[in-house]
């Protein structure tokens, strides 16, 4: 492994949504950006656990897929040439006099005057069920995300798990499968209402199976899942499928971010609202990992802390060069960078 070390303007740890809008609004002020993740590709966990699924809350989009809103995102942001370190994940951080320096496992240094932290919920994986010899049938009957729906088109599928994720598939998935089957430990979802409902409909009508217990037991050959035994009680229930997709959410952990100095709360980043920015100066923190008083964990909020964050990193990045308000629809200047006019 060959030590880099890689001056920017800013560095931004976390590619998903909110961290690949900041380089847009970083980048209408001529502030230059590297982009570190977990991750081996950009989009966090639109692209990891949910690329098809549909997104119904982006202003003036009425859906989305995860896949479509990080495929546009990249898009939006090629004009100001962000630099991607995928596959990291920073180790350790300090000041350098006026400039922050920020290792990698990867062997990267990054001397940055300013630091957005994006990361979500920190590094995350699934949540995995505590089934014997589960991890032999992963990657070909079982599955933690979906990247290609067509794959379980004519399967018997079994859906465990009970929020939004598990329902949300369940929706998507019934019409093409040869039959699916949701299982969860309790009557009682954790959905949104409105998917819950969808749901009962297609149980009422025999259209999908639902099974009440926990998964208890797989059976298969040379790694491709033939069944599974639910267990309600002292009831055991065998049911055959070729494709398991348990849906437990995921565990979050933050990782080096913790040892930081940053103020925490319940492993959240406190930020204000007036810049999101932390209690180290010219570190900010935006998304799903800041918290403050009436945060809510929504994509559009987090584009909102993005725009805010940018104005302040500015002060850092050109100390004596005073912002000029402009609009993207009025202004030649950032029309120019943008590429819309020559």
């Amino acid at each position: 492994m060959q030590a880099n070390r890689i001056e920017t303007d800013c560095l931004i740890i976390g590619a998903g949504p909110v961290g690949l809008f900041s380089v847009f609004e970083l980048g209408l002020l001529d502030i230059k950006c590297d982009i570190i993740d977990i991750l081996d590709k950009p989009g966090g966990q639109c692209a990891e656990l949910y690329p098809d699924k549909p997104i119904y809350d982006i202003p003036g989009i009425p859906e989305i897929t995860g896949e479509g809103l990080v495929s546009s995102l990249i898009k939006q942001i090629e004009p100001f040439n962000p630099v991607f370190h995928l596959s990291r994940i920073v180790t350790e951080l300090k000041k350098v006099d006026d400039r922050w320096e920020v290792k990698t496992d990867f062997g990267d240094t990054f001397s940055t005057k300013v630091i957005v932290i994006a990361a979500g919920g920190g590094s995350f994986q699934p949540k995995k069920p505590p089934i014997k010899d589960i991890e032999d049938y992963e990657d070909s009957s079982v599955f933690y995300s979906i990247r290609d729906k067509d794959k379980f088109k004519d399967k018997d599928i079994v859906i465990a798990g009970g929020g939004d994720s598990a329902l949300d598939w369940v929706l998507d998935l019934h019409t093409s499968a040869k039959s699916l089957t949701l299982v969860h430990r309790r009557k009682e979802f954790r959905a949104v209402p409105d998917t819950v409902n969808k749901v009962q409909e297609l149980i009422e009508a025999g259209t999908i199976n639902f099974e009440l217990g926990q998964i208890n037991q797989l059976s298969g050959k040379n790694n491709k899942l033939e069944g599974i035994s639910i267990k309600n009680g002292d009831q055991i229930k065998d049911i055959n499928c070729q494709i398991l997709l348990p849906f437990f959410g995921l565990t979050m952990k933050l990782g080096p971010v913790a040892d930081w100095g940053l103020n925490l709360n319940e492993n959240l980043i406190e930020v204000d609202t007036e810049k999101f920015e932390t209690n180290q100066d010219a570190i900010f923190a935006i998304g799903d990992i800041n918290t403050y008083p009436g945060k809510l964990k929504l994509i559009l909020c987090g584009f909102h802390e993005a725009a805010l964050m940018a104005q302040e990193a500015h002060s850092y990045i050109y100390p004596d060069k005073k912002i000029t308000f402009q609009y993207t629809t009025s202004s030649s200047s950032l029309k120019k960078k943008l590429g819309v006019i020559s």
